[in-house]
């Protein structure tokens, strides 16, 4: 049995979301907290698997709360934010602070309710599941890695980026690590809804030497810009004329996903070939294994994150398992092995 912490001021909320875990035979919610200051009293009394965090409450909110809690005793947190700014750029603060995931509440009580139960169900049961330890947060400032990038002749080269949950902190780890001489440019999928990718975009702009965006339709790649794609619309890479340029579209969910990194892959191994470099990192799921293969099969280089460092190996794993991957890499030496590779 999973046992949860539910943590939200309005008594409505409470009442949904214990229902929902309720009805589910594998979860038991053992209490339900108010404001923050209660949360972490209860997380520390009860030892829940789990912990559902409202953002915005009183006395002590949730973002204050998951600090003292990853501090004291650590435990998987999935967010429970609005879908406003605000309610997005503390989000991407909580998932820096190690949350494992979060759920978006849609407008209205009654849409809301209907709308995450499936969303907190998964990532609930995933978050039981994670190592904690490979969550908590350290405050060391990256160090940018020295590299001697050759001058590029011919045709530049491009890095793909596909992540899922685990995948905000995971980013953070690598992009501020590439030098602002960064030589190619960098497009990134993370599984968000829309919003989220934009807060989530410039807090990694904020923190880098190499510019980071959300994507927009057209948006050129250059050296040392990296793209994140918008939650709820694919992203390709596509030729125009001399240069290339990221296309989104509308088309339906890959793998259960808009944006997914499948689609992604297989332009860029189409685009590229073998100047592409795939990198799949932690993720629930599947995605971004047949485009990797895509990759691979295109004489692009490939790699995935280790088990060891990997919030959720899933995403991982399946590349892993149809044999299509280079090198297998702890998270924290990422970034230097896309510089050497790109050095090459």
């Amino acid at each position: 049995m999973i046992k949860v912490l539910i943590v939200d001021d309005s008594a409505f909320m409470r009442k949904v979301l214990s229902d929902i875990f309720a009805a589910e035979v594998d979860f038991i919610v053992v209490d339900t907290a108010r404001n923050g200051k209660d949360a972490v009293d209860k997380a520390k009394r009860l030892k829940p698997d789990v912990i559902t965090m409202d953002v915005e409450m009183p006395v002590m909110d949730g973002i204050k709360a998951l600090e003292v809690i990853m501090r004291e005793t650590p435990t998987p947190v999935v967010m429970v934010s609005s879908l406003t700014r605000d309610g997005a750029n503390a989000t991407i603060s909580a998932l820096e602070l190690g949350a494992v995931d979060f759920v978006a509440k849609t407008a209205g009580p009654i849409s809301s309710v209907t709308g995450i139960r499936n969303d907190i169900l998964i990532k609930c049961r995933a978050a039981a599941k994670v190592n904690i330890v490979r969550l908590h947060h350290t405050h060391e400032k990256p160090v940018i890695l020295p590299s001697q990038f050759l001058t590029v002749t011919g045709d530049e080269q491009i890095v793909a980026i596909g992540t899922s949950t685990g995948g905000p902190r995971a980013l953070q780890e690598i992009i501020t690590r590439l030098p602002g001489n960064f030589p190619c440019g960098i497009v990134i999928v993370q599984h968000m809804p829309p919003g989220f990718t934009k807060s989530l975009a410039d807090r990694l702009n904020s923190l880098s030497s190499i510019t980071v965006k959300e994507a927009e339709h057209n948006d050129t790649i250059q050296p040392g810009v990296a793209l994140i794609a918008p939650g709820d619309s694919h992203m390709t890479v596509e030729r125009q004329g001399n240069k290339r340029v990221v296309h989104l579209n509308q088309n339906p969910p890959v793998n259960g996903h808009r944006p997914a990194v499948d689609p992604l892959f297989e332009s860029v191994a189409q685009c590229y070939g073998k100047r592409a470099l795939g990198v799949i990192l932690t993720g629930m799921g599947h995605d971004g294994a047949k485009g990797i293969q895509v990759i691979k099969r295109q004489q692009g280089y490939t790699i995935a994150e280790d088990q060891s460092t990997a919030v959720v190996f899933g995403m991982p794993k399946s590349a892993i398992e149809l044999g299509v991957i280079d090198k297998i890499v702890p998270l924290p030496s990422v970034a230097a092995e896309i510089i050497q590779i790109v050095s090459k």
